[in-house]
């Protein structure tokens, strides 16, 4: 049995466990994830991130995800704010804006001198078989047939895959019985992560999130990312739009094609410990 220190952080409601494998060394097989990870038996959280040194020259750190149960993920955004966060009250660096390699490439987040956290998320991604998603159409809007339904996506990948809808009211969206069918839709091969938005007007949306590999979670930084720029594709929203989860408000910023996804907010530690496993 070992002695593992984290620290238990939350961004807009996002909740991950945070490990330094800087200064220890950690490795962590699935069932130990899985028990970090459960909110009775664990720790509880959406995600584990794991921060590591880079073997990337070009890079501060690298960091890893680890969904709740167990598998290994391409891009937590959310989690991207609370690592800058993490690597800053750590003492692991002293510069505001740090290089971080993750599993789909380098992000650059920087700390605001407000706390919040800016993140370069990079460009969508369109393309269905880069996101992956099967299709033969590179049309922005495309039928999903879900549960005897026809459902209006949008399919773009912020480094990890979602699939876009637009509904009249996220509250009174079927998010535990659609999120999970759309979840293991066989025309996403890896999966995907569905996502439930509500036009409030051309610089607000509310935003439901059912996430791979976790559920719906409070908030989800790539999956707000996500749904911003597959509305402003559908001519619905501005270039700078405010995401309302029910974790909090995220700001997305989106100039076009050619360029990155700028996303803001909150980034909290709530309490540090030690779990035996």
């Amino acid at each position: 049995m070992i002695k593992l220190k984290f620290t238990k952080m939350h961004g807009a409601g996002n909740d991950f466990v945070v490990i330094d494998g800087v200064r220890q060394q950690v490795y962590l097989a699935p069932e130990q994830l899985r028990f970090l990870a459960d909110r009775h038996f664990g720790v509880g959280c959406d995600q584990i991130l794991l921060v590591e040194r880079s073997q990337n020259d070009e890079a501060d750190f690298r960091y890893r995800i680890f969904n709740a149960d167990g598998g290994e993920v391409e891009q937590c955004g959310n989690g991207a704010r609370c690592f800058v966060r993490f690597v800053h009250d750590h003492k692991l660096t002293a510069r505001r804006e740090i290089i971080v390699e993750t599993k789909s490439g380098l992000i650059s987040p920087r700390l605001e001198e407000d706390g919040r956290v800016t993140v370069n998320m990079g460009e969508p991604i369109f393309e269905p078989a880069r996101i992956p998603f099967e299709s033969d159409s590179h049309a922005v809007i495309q039928s999903l047939e879900v549960a005897g339904q026809s459902l209006q996506i949008t399919a773009v990948s912020m480094g990890n895959p979602h699939a876009v809808q637009v509904v009249e009211d996220v509250e009174k969206a079927d998010v535990a019985m659609l999120g999970p069918l759309i979840e293991s839709h066989p025309r996403f091969p890896r999966r995907v992560n569905a996502g439930f938005m509500q036009v409030v007007d051309r610089g607000h949306i509310r935003l439901r999130v059912y996430e791979r590999g976790s559920g719906e979670t409070l908030s989800c930084g790539t999956g707000a990312c996500a749904a911003a720029v597959s509305g402003m594709q559908r001519g619905l929203l501005d270039s700078t739009v405010q995401v309302a989860t029910h974790g909090g408000v995220l700001t997305i910023s989106w100039e076009g094609q050619g360029r990155p996804v700028m996303m803001t907010g909150p980034a909290m530690s709530v309490f540090e410990g030690e779990i035996n496993l």
